[in-house]
């Protein structure tokens, strides 16, 4: 999650004398990352996005690993920088269309390859001839055009160059990913032309050229007209393409007729469209589509409110999203797929954790990146909901919610300690009333760089004793007892029970169990008695209290 590191545990780790504070370092020089994805979609107005009439509840919802390069300035979007990366929500195309092809092609690729993130470069105009791609014949094209193309392609810069606009993005989208094929849809407007297949190979050819991309690593997909519509005939130029471009497939339309008009599709037209598109890439990639799985809890049970829970016990991902919902069924967001916390614990996810002296924490995080947790209230009524966080600045700040319900408002949090991480406090969210029973939450950070140990639920009606204290049987350790004395307490002290975690080397989460401190949950690791037998081997047994961690070597007997 982010560009900073933290730098007073790696030099710790690497044993170094120096003292430094976390500085950003720059990824201007970073190899692009294999596992982002990126298409160039171009063509008319079907892929540009005509139905402006979508459903932002489902069609407007973010998916977390789909993203765009904005190819036109659009403020009124959020999005005013050419060549900048942002959500793929619709209108990826222009600033005032709609829903296009190529957001939903985008949502199910990124389904079908859950360890993908995906990049959309979206160049489109309504109503263009192929000719407006053509590097040699745009300028002869737009100038014969209607006054109102001549307009609109200004949108790609003062000449109109549309193909200029996708050379010059997707060189920058190259910096950060590998542009792995191409999506297309026109033809509508040159049913006349008698070279459309000619051309559509050169513009094809043109961006492998420019891009330093090859023909076989680079397919080409190609969308049918509108069923029944006015340019259905056209759809037997779009198979011949075939015999111009090797690696080359064609999505069908058929059962995708007209919203009215014999050209444009309907809202469902173009999701299943994208769908289709995303298919046919699939097999020319030979990736087979693999069916949704929805997020589960970690450990397979769901954090209990009230009661605290562990940032780094996230819900572990599924694949593909809600086919009713649409909502994405990964349960976290991150800006980058690599863990630049270095903890091995949940190691083969993206998010950012590193390992404390104490457990686990969460860092290096950036506006925008999310968590998910499946909960279970076991009891309704109100609670009060505190974080455990850490900022070296004072520009951090993070927002929970419940069920898409807010808690409180956005949290800023106080800079803890001057450029260091390592200082946590708790500060409180806010009071939200509950139901029993389960429901999500989710975690979002809004101000850059907050890290984060855990969340606590509390019942504001309950005692203020350790819900996860339980007192000893005991008369020793017994603070009801007050015949006790302290000389007959071994140390002066006494463990209090609470739950401990046990994983396997690789930071596989095995079970949990509840003891009477740290040397008991060793113990009991070691003979099995609440763990059942354990294979020879090195595990790890972690507090949930405390959050110290323990080594256990099981020897067989």
């Amino acid at each position: 999650m982010g560009v900073f590191k933290h730098f007073s545990k790696c030099l710790a780790m690497a044993g170094c004398a120096a003292s430094l504070s976390m500085i950003p370092v720059s990824t201007a020089n970073a190899a692009p990352d294999p596992n982002f994805h990126i298409y160039i979609a171009y063509g008319q107005s079907n892929m540009e996005g005509n139905a402006t009439n979508f459903d932002k509840n489902v069609d407007g919802k973010e998916h977390p690993r789909v993203k765009m390069f904005a190819t036109v300035s659009c403020s009124n979007l959020g999005r005013p920088t050419v060549g900048e990366m942002y959500p793929a929500v619709p209108p990826m195309f222009k600033c005032y269309q709609g829903l296009s092809v190529a957001d939903w092609f985008g949502r199910h690729m990124a389904d079908s390859l859950p360890d993908v993130t995906i990049g959309i470069i979206p160049v489109a105009q309504g109503g263009t001839s192929i000719r407006l791609f053509d590097p040699d014949d745009y300028k002869n094209y737009i100038a014969s055009a209607a006054d109102w193309l001549q307009s609109g392609v200004k949108d790609f810069g003062a000449d109109g160059n549309a193909m200029g606009r996708i050379i010059e993005v997707a060189k920058k989208a190259q910096e950060v990913g590998v542009i792995k094929g191409i999506i297309f849809h026109q033809g509508e407007t040159d049913g006349g032309m008698s070279n459309w297949e000619q051309i559509v190979k050169k513009t094809y050819e043109y961006m492998l050229d420019q891009l330093g991309l090859n023909a076989e690593e680079t397919p080409f997909v190609a969308g049918e007209m509108v069923d029944g519509g006015s340019c259905a005939g056209f759809n037997s130029r779009v198979h011949k393409l075939k015999d111009y471009i090797a690696n080359f497939s064609y999505a069908s339309s058929k059962g995708y007729g007209s919203k009215g008009d014999g050209l444009h599709f309907t809202v469902e037209g173009y999701r299943g469209m994208g769908e289709r598109y995303a298919q046919e890439m699939l097999k020319l990639i030979n990736v087979e589509p693999v069916d949704p799985v929805p997020q589960e809890p970690f450990g397979g049970k769901a954090a209990a409110i009230p009661g605290k829970i562990e940032v780094e016990n996230y819900d572990v991902s599924g694949i593909g999203s809600d086919p009713t919902t649409g909502e994405s069924n990964k349960s976290y967001s991150d800006n980058d797929s690599e863990n630049k916390g270095k903890s091995k614990y949940r190691d083969g996810d993206g998010v950012d954790l590193y390992d404390e002296a104490t457990g686990v924490a969460l860092g290096m995080t950036q506006k925008g990146e999310w968590l998910e947790y499946t909960v279970n209230v076991t009891s309704a009524g109100k609670y009060k909901v505190f974080a455990n966080v850490a900022s070296g600045t004072a520009s951090s700040s993070f927002a929970i919610s419940i069920d898409g319900k807010a808690v409180g408002s956005t949290v800023a949090v106080p800079q803890t300690a001057d450029n260091t991480w390592d200082v946590y406090t708790d500060v409180e969210v806010g009071e939200v009333e509950l139901t029993a029973g389960t429901h999500l939450m989710k975690f979002e950070v809004t101000g850059d760089y907050v890290n984060v140990d855990y969340f606590e639920f509390k019942d504001p009606t309950a005692a203020t004793a350790d819900p996860t204290t339980e007192p000893s049987t005991d008369p020793a350790l017994n603070p009801a007892d007050t015949t006790t004395k302290i000389a007959d307490v071994k140390f002066g002290f006494a463990e209090t029970r609470s739950s401990y975690y046990l994983f396997d080397m690789q930071g596989k989460f095995l079970s949990s169990f509840v003891a009477n401190g740290m040397n008991d949950a060793v113990n009991m690791v070691k003979t099995g008695a609440k763990t059942g037998k354990l294979s020879q081997g090195v595990y790890f047994v972690r507090s949930s209290k405390e959050k110290a961690v323990q080594k256990v070597v099981v020897r067989e007997k």
